[in-house]
């Protein structure tokens, strides 16, 4: 694949999933076991029908089957399995099915609420299609495959797998085969799954937080992990897939910074889309009777918790209450009224600045 140019604006690089990686090793192992050839690239059709050719990094002949090792690319999205290796081990078995098992790095389904059930191994439904097509080229039904990415133990531990319920590894994931640089929209699909697990849990009231001061609080608080998600900066995204999975509760728990924006009606709340914290705490303030001269001072200041000293300083604590109840109404407008809210406001040192919700109260 080249890169290519218009007008020197350059075009994003598309690379290939970790399925797309196991499937191009169990075609490498399949011709080396049907042919004894051993080949240095192999093309797959992924699912959405692009012709992929993927380069094969080694074969290795065992007594009883194959190894093939591909190194992942990941073109121009950032993925963190960029460059690692994954490994088929593919045997012939009797039989007319795929058996599918999880080696070094990948990980199992621990519960409910995944594509997969509890105990299988976390090879998702798109990678299994691709290798079961790859072996029906070779008119062969009765397999076992094996996937490893040896790096998957540690680089797990940068994934939400712990909190999905994909134990010991990664999962070998890709819908299509083809991984497209839409990272963004990528990441937030990540996120979602995190509602199915707790549904499945039972939860029906849920704790938003966008980073880990509001988690650390939540579990101070005593919510169940199992309802806990993490949001990053995609509140809205978020609130709308639990409307979709038909949620009846959320409560907001994070730091002022993000929240506040929330109040002011924004509902992604990276810094570069959208930063109207300073501005909402001066208006709610300035409500409440602070001076022109004090609003100017939280106009100026470098950061949210700046501010709150400002606020602090003149006794306006009960500020936050009321931003705290903003911020819910307009979540609650932002699904159209189809799931309640309540909010927690926190500052970095984890103490609670104001909350509508009555838990708290």
């Amino acid at each position: 694949m080249q890169r290519c140019t218009i007008t020197d604006k350059k075009f994003l690089q598309s690379g290939y999933t970790t399925g797309a990686c196991a499937a191009a090793g169990v075609k490498a192992s399949l011709i080396f076991i049907t042919t004894g050839e051993i080949v240095c690239e192999v093309e797959i059709t992924a699912l959405d029908g692009t012709p992929l050719k993927i380069p094969i990094a080694s074969v290795e002949k065992f007594s009883d089957g194959c190894r093939a090792e591909v190194v992942k690319f990941s073109g121009d999205d950032p993925d963190i399995t960029n460059g690692t290796s994954v490994f088929t081990t593919v045997k012939r078995i009797s039989g007319d099915e795929i058996i599918f098992k999880a080696g070094l790095g990948v990980g199992h389904i621990t519960k409910a609420g995944l594509q997969l059930p509890i105990g299988e191994p976390a090879i998702n439904p798109g990678p299994r299609k691709l290798i079961q097509n790859v072996a029906a080229e070779f008119n062969i039904s009765g397999l076992e495959v094996e996937i490893s990415i040896p790096a998957g133990v540690e680089l797990a531990k940068k994934t939400l797998n712990p909190i999905l319920g994909v134990a010991g590894g990664l999962s070998v994931i890709g819908t299509t085969g083809v991984l497209r640089p839409m990272s963004e929209e990528a990441f937030k699909n990540s996120l979602v799954p995190q509602i199915d697990v707790a549904k499945a849990a039972g939860f029906n009231t849920l704790i938003f937080v966008p980073g880990k001061i509001g988690e650390t609080i939540a579990k101070q608080l005593g919510f169940d992990d199992g309802a806990i998600i993490q949001t990053s900066n995609f509140l809205g995204f978020m609130l709308e897939a639990a409307v979709e999975r038909q949620i009846k509760k959320i409560i907001l728990c994070g730091h002022l910074g993000k929240l506040a924006k929330v109040a002011a009606g924004v509902f992604h709340t990276h810094n570069r889309v959208a930063d109207c914290r300073l501005e909402t705490l001066a208006a709610y303030s300035a409500a409440e009777g602070l001076s022109a001269n004090e609003v100017q001072k939280i106009l100026d200041a470098n950061t949210t918790e700046d501010a709150a000293q400002i606020i602090s300083a003149n006794h306006l604590e009960h500020v936050y209450k009321k931003i705290a109840a903003r911020a819910s109404l307009r979540a609650e407008r932002y699904v159209f009224g189809k799931l309640e809210v309540k909010t927690i406001l926190v500052d970095f040192a984890g103490n609670i600045l104001g909350t509508d919700c009555s838990l708290l109260i």
